[in-house]
């Protein structure tokens, strides 16, 4: 369909700090957007999109996800994510996933090779290995450890959520979310990244993923409510990201979220000091910002 418009829509986590330099996290948002306009007008799935966008920015390190996660309070990585594929509303996730490279990749794996939507801990682990899945051989050595930073506080570790959404030339949505969870967490903790319905969501109508402050997000179901609000409330995009933004900022939490249209419409909301974000937009329009 030549008329179906593509649009694309990337958060790096919401809650970052005004007296920081983030040039080089616009600036490598914004390649990855143009990476994945290029690979959305030539056709590409919308799921491929988000999930090697994903792969890429968990991979750079400039994140609280993949390479750039924080320990938990025994000094272990113990990672989280999900991915929602729109048209058939196949999920996949993994959480408290240690010592693997690419969690959105286990999550797909989960979601394509076990009848399963969401593996944790060694049972995550071992479908990794038997996946055959890139594995950390020394994590000392691969993690960034950006949180020995001495110019980062504990609030901005805890807030380097990735997602990614996309809409592609056949109509479809996908949506992704990849975290490192929150700096010094208890061994074990889930925030609502890899949570379908908190953290991430995606139907044949609405994708969106979130940052921010996981256990409220869990309590307010706000990735689905987004999509409920849209789907079956009438409501426009704009008051329903802000109506679930609402409820979170009322449990005392914040952060904020992507969400995207089949249509084409996006939004960016936060409720927070900022969100490092970029999008595509069906015009062709690239925004890259984070506060």
């Amino acid at each position: 369909m030549t008329d179906q418009p593509i649009a694309m829509v990337i958060h790096g986590g919401a809650g970052p700090l005004k007296s920081r330099d983030y040039s080089r996290e616009v600036d490598h948002m914004r390649a990855l957007i143009e990476a994945g306009r290029e690979r959305l007008n030539a056709g590409a799935a919308a799921l491929d999109v988000v999930v090697d966008t994903i792969v890429a920015l968990e991979a750079s390190g400039l994140y609280v996800a993949g390479r750039g996660a924080s320990p938990n309070s025994d000094g272990l990585y113990e990672l989280d994510a999900s991915l929602m594929d729109g048209p058939t509303r196949r999920a996949g996730a993994v959480a408290a996933l240690a010592g693997y490279a690419s969690p959105i990749t286990a999550a797909r794996a989960v979601m394509e090779h076990t009848p399963h939507v969401l593996l944790a801990g060694n049972g995550a682990a071992a479908f990794a290995a038997a996946r055959g899945l890139e594995a950390i051989a020394d994590p000392a050595a691969w993690f960034t450890h950006a949180w020995r930073d001495p110019g980062k506080t504990a609030a901005e570790l805890a807030t380097g959520t990735v997602g990614c959404l996309a809409l592609d030339r056949s109509g479809a949505l996908a949506a992704g979310t990849s975290t490192g969870g929150v700096f010094g967490k208890m061994p074990g903790r889930v925030g609502d990244s890899p949570i379908p319905g908190a953290g991430v969501w995606a139907d044949d109508a609405v994708a969106v993923s979130c940052t921010g402050a996981g256990e409220m997000f869990i309590r307010a179901a706000v990735a689905a409510q987004v999509a409920f609000r849209v789907r079956f409330g009438g409501e426009t995009l704009a008051r329903a990201t802000d109506a679930a933004l609402a409820e979170v900022k009322a449990l005392n939490g914040d952060g904020g979220l992507i969400a995207l249209t089949a249509r084409g419409e996006l939004v960016m909301p936060y409720n927070s000091a900022g969100m490092k974000r970029a999008a595509l937009y069906p015009d062709g329009r690239i925004v890259s910002a984070v506060f």
